[in-house]
């Protein structure tokens, strides 16, 4: 059997516990990681590399970072004053969503998720509205708000340097033509029909950094101040990346090491905040989109989809059928693996076809960033679930009335703006 269909197999595996959850989603991430070593589809070092992984690190920084905010109360303090304007639970929706959304343009959108979470999460407890409520709202904003600018997702930056060699490319704010309408009817869809779809979990943390029933009192006013500075610090280093040359994972870890430093919060507490369902989920999940794009089974999955076109499809059926291709893959690889992927096969068929590839490069990009109905589908998803205490079946639920959205905003603003033959 070849690892292309060992891995497909592991994939279909992986798809239905996933969506039945029969067994944890932490140990089915497990068993597909170390089932891909023992049929050899990866080496040892190739399947847990995702451990090592800077989004990894990036999480068990900004858990600490985060945990902080909230240890020391200053999460329900910043809560306090956003739920002074925002009174009713739809309004703090859109409030958060608009926050994350245009902060996510010019950011990374994990980035932006993970620095935020415990301040929503201090709302919520903050207002009385279950954070079940609200996270996921902030993580979607988060994917949407990519897709504003071409620093707004790594998969932007792929397509523009897919199109380079042939003469082409997007403006800086070229990206948010379709992405800010995309934002806007999201945001629009969540604070009314949609509300309905969102996860109404109850939370119990009894023993967690997320306690809601904890007693802030006693703890010193300059630990808080501390937290916030410390928490302000660390974006403003995610902002200016490129500028100072540090890397995202390298700021969250210097956050969190001044943090238990300065005794903010304590090496015990400072454990107690990492989520470890989010590592070994987002960790073991890693391998499967190592495999699919090793064993060539991406590919596989991407040709034979668009060898169902014929030798020569419309273009806007093209631009369709690769929008949706990119929706489903990048729900269980990473938008930037999918974009990678799929960019070089959508510019030799533009190409093939005389038509202006931007088009179709544009569908790839925000159809790879749709990653809105699993929890695996983007890193902010996956650090949500234990906060959440979400399930796969919710983010279908939620998610996947948005990827009609984004499909039916973007076929209707692809054509116009792009024109296959201007």
């Amino acid at each position: 059997m070849s690892p292309a269909v060992i891995t497909l197999i592991f994939l279909a595996f992986a798809v239905v516990m996933f969506v039945t959850e029969k067994i944890p989603l932490g140990l089915t991430s497990m068993i597909v990681c170390v089932g891909l070593v023992l049929t050899g589809v990866l080496d040892v070092n190739a399947a847990f590399k995702g451990f090592i992984n800077s989004n990894v690190i990036l999480f068990v920084a900004m858990f600490i970072v985060g945990g902080a905010l909230f240890e020391t109360g200053m999460a329900n303090e910043i809560g306090g004053i956003v739920t002074k304007f925002a009174k009713t639970e739809r309004s703090l929706i859109i409030a958060i969503m608009l926050i994350v959304g245009l902060m996510s343009g010019v950011l990374s959108n994990t980035g932006t998720a993970a620095v935020l979470i415990p301040v929503v999460i201090g709302i919520s407890a903050k207002s009385g509205f279950k954070r079940s409520r609200l996270l996921m709202p902030l993580v979607f904003a988060a994917a949407m708000g990519g897709n504003l600018s071409l620093i707004g997702a790594p998969g932007n930056m792929i397509a523009q340097t897919t199109l380079e060699p042939v003469g082409l490319k997007f403006g800086f704010f070229e990206y948010a033509i379709v992405g800010l309408p995309i934002l806007i009817v999201g945001i629009l869809f969540y604070a009314t029909v949609g509300h309905k779809l969102l996860p109404n979990h109850d939370v119990k943390d009894d023993d967690s950094v997320f306690d809601e029933q904890r007693d802030f009192s006693k703890v010193p006013k300059w630990k808080k101040i501390l937290s916030l500075v410390i928490l302000i610090l660390t974006l403003l280093a995610m902002i200016f990346e490129d500028q100072i040359g540090v890397k995202l994972a390298v700021s969250g870890c210097v956050g969190a090491i001044l943090l238990i430093l300065t005794r903010v919060i304590s090496e015990k507490e400072a454990i107690k905040s990492i989520d470890m369902k989010t590592i070994f989920l987002f960790g073991g999940t890693l391998s499967l989109a190592e495999a699919l794009d090793k064993s060539g089974a991406g590919k596989m999955i991407a040709d034979a989809v668009i060898g169902l076109l014929g030798a020569n499809p419309s273009p806007l059926i093209l631009t369709f059928v690769v929008f949706i291709l990119c929706c489903v893959m990048t729900n269980f690889m990473s938008n930037t693996a999918t974009t990678a992927l799929m960019a070089p096969i959508c510019l030799s068929i533009a190409q093939g076809m005389g038509a202006d590839p931007r088009a179709v490069l544009m569908a790839c990009v925000i159809g790879g960033s749709c990653a809105y109905a699993t929890p695996i589908g983007m890193p902010a998803n996956t650090m949500v679930v234990g906060a959440g205490n979400y399930t796969f079946m919710d983010y279908v639920k939620a998610g996947l009335p948005l990827i009609v959205i984004a499909t039916i905003v973007s076929m209707i603003i692809l054509p116009i703006a792009f024109p296959f033959f201007p």
